[in-house]
């Protein structure tokens, strides 16, 4: 009965949509997304975008590789760095342009499985705690919209996609392994999942190579791991769980040998931002003309930021870039907010100073 409610309620705010997000985890996207859900919203003629958060925790080149071979338009974001809001607000805005001349309202729904993001996003394009966050599933109770831009709202409503198979409730953590009379099933669909999605992360983990099935893949897990029954026989059970646990406590990921490229990002201008702040000065050039001196001493390839709400505006520095445009991208990204005024300063190593709302 609980999945047939939580359906019913999926289909209700698609057909109140104009535009629907299927938010993604991005370090398991076939896990987290739902055919059903996508054929749903097809169905209904709906405008689908598919939003894929922490993105800071996979390869840039595999997203980029991922997104080009989907068929439905992928935006890859972070919410926890705060990387891509602003483009998936373009790209919101960009899909609603076709409604705008007919509808007084133009809603976008935010559909996905527990836990994936939605609410933090929906505070991210908002800018403020427009939503309570919680790591509970279904933590949001009640639909209301949340206004985004004057014609844009957010439909904020549970949007949970239920889990409908047991074996996905066991790849997902519902179930511990040892307490589930087949794990070999789920075992072998997680297999299945992995070599659609990134099958390198077998040899990485395994070093398996050679392999025609799932069923070859599994023993020879077992077998590394010296799960062997009497006779020399691999115990395919216990193999099973093995696996099972190790992708569930997030020992084994799709890109468990993948060094994040950290780049060294300085918190700085506390003392020049507090004086724009005091002194009200919202203009790039006066700020720039006042501060240029100090601003340029720290102009090298260390990247700076500071970051300020003035007023109802949002004051940004960023230094250490070799383009204007990269350090105005940076501060829309990190703020998500859109750029009004900025000044670019520096030769080698440039600095902005913006004014974003």
């Amino acid at each position: 009965m609980k999945q047939k409610k939580a359906w019913r309620m999926v289909k209700e705010i698609i057909n109140e949509a104009h535009i629907v997000i299927e938010v993604v985890d991005a370090r398991d996207p076939i896990g987290t997304r739902n055919k059903k859900l996508e054929n749903l919203v097809k169905e209904k003629g709906k405008k689908l975008l598919i939003v894929m958060n922490k993105a800071d925790l996979v390869p840039k080149d595999w997203a980029e590789r991922y997104k080009k071979e989907s068929e439905i338009p992928i935006v890859f974001i972070s919410t926890r760095d705060r990387k891509g809001t602003g483009i998936l607000r373009k790209k919101i805005k960009r899909l609603a342009k076709e409604f705008l001349d007919e509808e007084d309202r133009v809603k976008v729904a935010l559909i996905g499985y527990p836990n994936v993001g939605k609410s933090t996003i929906i505070n991210t394009l908002k800018g403020k705690k427009a939503v309570k966050t919680a790591p509970i599933p279904g933590y949001t109770k009640n639909k209301h919209l949340i206004k985004l831009s004057r014609k844009i709202w957010l439909i904020d409503s549970p949007g949970v996609v239920p889990i409908d198979e047991f074996d996905e409730l066991v790849i997902k953590g519902g179930f511990p392994p040892d307490k589930i009379g087949d794990p070999i099933r789920p075992a072998l669909r997680l297999i299945k999942r992995i070599l659609e999605t990134r099958k390198e992360a077998l040899t990485e983990k395994y070093d398996i190579r050679d392999f025609e099935s799932e069923e070859q893949i599994l023993e020879a897990i077992g077998r590394r791991k010296g799960l062997i029954r009497k006779g020399g026989e691999v115990d395919i059970e216990e193999a099973a769980r093995y696996f099972l646990r190790e992708w569930q406590t997030g020992r084994f990921t799709l890109f468990g040998k993948e060094e994040k490229k950290e780049e060294e990002l300085v918190r700085d201008f506390d003392k020049i931002l507090a004086a724009v702040e005091r002194d009200l000065l919202l203009d790039p050039r006066r700020i720039l003309w006042k501060f240029g001196d100090k601003l340029r001493e720290k102009l090298d390839s260390t990247k700076r930021v500071g970051i300020r709400e003035i007023e109802c505006f949002t004051v940004g520095i960023a230094t250490g870039f070799k383009k204007c445009d990269s350090a105005l991208k940076f501060l829309e990204e990190l703020t998500g907010k859109h750029v009004l005024a900025s000044e670019c300063f520096g030769k080698k190593w440039k600095g902005v100073i913006a004014i974003l709302e």
